[in-house]
């Protein structure tokens, strides 16, 4: 197959992973011609270009193509992918993420190719003003009239979907964010030697959220709950792995409350080191307000942690009370604080929920099951035009 994948940037990210991986496994495990569109690597998020160079794709970025919400430029850009879908001639076009989504849809049905969209994230969400999350709704209403198929991250992205009347529920496949689960499984390092290099004493209990310091990923209610965790549970520590704007403030915040030796920023690492990072937590926590199914909860679950997160998105299908981790209302804090003391308190339900998620979920999120699936989707649009 020759498929032609298009994001709007190649940060550090679950989206831009996603994509990455399933390049690479189309052209290492299955010799596929993959071409790679994307816009120019722009902000303290980190870069996964390089990587993708590696990859074997055809690397082409547009200069125009960026993320946020601009008239001008997202005219050019459009126009600056039919010209480059016209001369690629790929056989199929899969888009990943809002404008990608409907920019990449809206030229490949202009240029006559089939196009399969990834829901990484719902584009009308939590957080938009009415007018951003309306025009969101129309244009995805629009863009499914050139989509062949929709893949979903979880079935919470199709659930919502169906319910905003973008497309009918049998034109959705759920395909889990796949990624490289064996060093989860076995800590790439020693875990003791990681959490040492971090300040982290062996007594420290250690809650790690793994997440870019940006608005609507919920650090703010992470660190308003942590003063009552710190008060049952002195020997907690919370790692932040990440960085972004937001981090000044957090910093100055965690100051006021008197929490600073509680708190450990590890700011952006590579996304290799996220797996020793995880092994190093005893409790993962996410505490985003949008997301299609966050990758840390998964991830965590399989380096045997459990996760508490809020009850957004696709989290309730990896985070299942009772058995895996603890699901709580958005934006709650009181409970989070209850969720974290409890399991900071007890090892033995703490090595129960991280062994039930391990047994659960490794095989579903292996990155090779996630890039067969894909290529069976891409199969089926592809079939009738041969």
């Amino acid at each position: 197959m020759f498929v032609a994948h298009i994001i709007t940037r190649l940060i550090i990210g679950g989206a831009q992973e996603n994509t990455l991986l399933t390049v690479e496994d189309q052209i290492r495990d299955y010799g596929d011609h993959v071409a790679l569109i994307t816009g120019p690597g722009l902000g303290p998020e980190g870069s996964l270009e390089e990587r993708a160079h590696r990859s074997g794709a055809e690397m082409h970025v547009l200069p125009q193509f960026r993320r946020n919400i601009h008239p001008l430029r997202d005219w050019s850009s459009y126009r600056d992918l039919i010209v480059l879908l016209r001369r690629l001639k790929p056989d199929l076009v899969h888009t990943h993420a809002s404008k990608a989504g409907i920019l990449g849809r809206w030229a490949a049905a202009k240029v006559g190719i089939p196009a399969v969209h990834t829901i990484h994230g719902a584009s009308f969400h939590y957080g938009q003003s009415p007018w951003a999350s309306w025009l969101y709704r129309r244009l995805e209403q629009n863009a499914a009239r050139s989509t062949a198929r929709f893949i979903s991250v979880a079935d919470a992205m199709t659930d919502q979907y169906v319910a905003a009347g973008i497309a009918p529920r049998d034109r959705f496949t759920t395909i889990s964010s796949g990624f490289d689960v064996a060093p989860f499984l076995t800590p790439p390092r020693d875990p003791a030697v990681v959490r040492q290099e971090l300040g982290l004493r062996p007594e420290h209990i250690v809650i790690g959220k793994i997440a870019r310091l940006f608005h609507l990923k919920g650090h703010e209610f992470l660190i308003a709950a942590a003063g009552a965790v710190a008060a049952k549970v002195p020997n907690v520590r919370f790692l932040l792995v990440g960085d972004g704007i937001l981090r000044a403030e957090f910093e100055q915040k965690i100051a006021a409350a008197g929490l600073a030796e509680h708190f450990v920023f590890a700011g952006l690492v590579p996304p290799g080191r996220i797996p020793e990072l995880i092994h190093a937590m005893d409790i993962v926590v996410h505490t985003s307000l949008w997301e299609g199914l966050a990758r840390v909860l998964p991830q965590g679950l399989i380096a045997g942690k459990p996760v508490i997160s809020y009850d957004v998105d696709g989290a309730r299908e990896v985070v299942i009370p009772g058995a895996t981790g603890c699901l709580l209302p958005p934006q709650s804090i009181e409970p989070l604080s209850q969720a974290m003391i409890e399991l900071a308190n007890d090892a033995a339900m703490r090595a129960r929920f991280g062994a039930t998620g391990r047994a659960r979920f490794a095989d579903q999120f292996r990155h090779q099951t996630m890039t067969r699936r894909i290529r069976e989707v891409y199969a089926e649009v592809l079939a009738p035009r041969q």
